[in-house]
């Protein structure tokens, strides 16, 4: 059965890849992101790939700053009519901004993370999440990360906003109990996205040296699992999941293979 599945953060990493996976099943899919120019390349590429379903677009792409709480009511407000009814949403879009011990940390940076990891998620639900209710039905996925489930030097703010997110989802699948509605966390390991540049300010060598001597997770990896949550029967509901590459053990303890 065909389900309307929106995604934030889905112009890189593990949004564009869920994106990939959830149209190539046959589902419709809402592209949500800021840049406007990969949001309408994906668009075109997965409509040029997978036409339409039941006469419908196999998706819609909106520009959304998930930070920017007016702005994300307007735009779910404005779905068209046929886009309205969301089955699924995959609060994807996060980041980690600068490596730093907690004294010589940019409070930009963490007004970035906070903005953008903790209340971007909050934003979000809060609007899709009424048709949720009124159907009685729908599922939350909020992309977490190990640094939810522990701390590790220089992760301060990024891992407190990863512990919110942790704490956020389980208050989430309590409070929508009664209507319904399922919510899951997916917890990444280390996984090569975009993720290490980002948080190294633009150094790829940097960002490089983090996945050097392992193989790390893929953005498939994790659009393998999102479609696997949003596939079990109805009664069924995976609250929490936790996965590292195979070399991963802890978030600091990485098994290398030098050369």
């Amino acid at each position: 059965m065909s389900k309307i599945i929106l995604i934030t953060g889905a112009t890189s990493g593990f949004g564009e890849a869920m994106a990939r996976r959830f149209a190539a099943e046959g589902h419709r899919v809402i592209l949500s992101g800021r840049r406007r120019d990969r949001l309408e390349a994906l668009r075109r590429e997965l409509e040029g790939l997978h036409g339409t379903i039941a006469g419908n677009t196999v998706v819609h792409a909106v520009h959304m700053d998930v930070r920017d709480r007016s702005g994300v009511e307007r735009t779910i407000a404005a779905l068209p009519p046929e886009w309205q009814a969301i089955d699924v949403l995959v609060n994807n879009a996060g980041l980690a901004a600068g490596f730093d011990p907690i004294q010589d940390g940019d409070p930009d940076d963490w007004d970035r993370m906070l903005d953008t990891n903790v209340k971007g998620i909050l934003h979000v639900t809060r609007a899709v999440v009424q048709g949720m209710i009124a159907r009685n039905g729908g599922h939350i996925i909020n992309i977490g990360s190990v640094a939810g489930k522990e701390v590790y030097p220089k992760g301060n703010v990024y891992c407190a906003t990863k512990h919110a997110v942790d704490a956020l989802t389980r208050a989430l699948r309590i409070d929508l109990l009664p209507h319904g509605i399922k919510v899951t966390q997916i917890a990444p390991g280390l996984a090569e996205t975009e993720f290490s540049i980002v948080r190294f300010h633009g150094d790829a060598q940097k960002a490089e040296a983090v996945y050097k001597g392992f193989e790390p997770l893929h953005g498939e990896d994790i659009a393998e699992l999102a479609h696997y949550v949003t596939a079990l029967p109805p009664h069924v509901c995976v609250n929490d999941l936790v996965v590292m590459p195979t070399a991963q053990g802890s978030s600091v303890l990485v098994e290398r293979v030098s050369g």
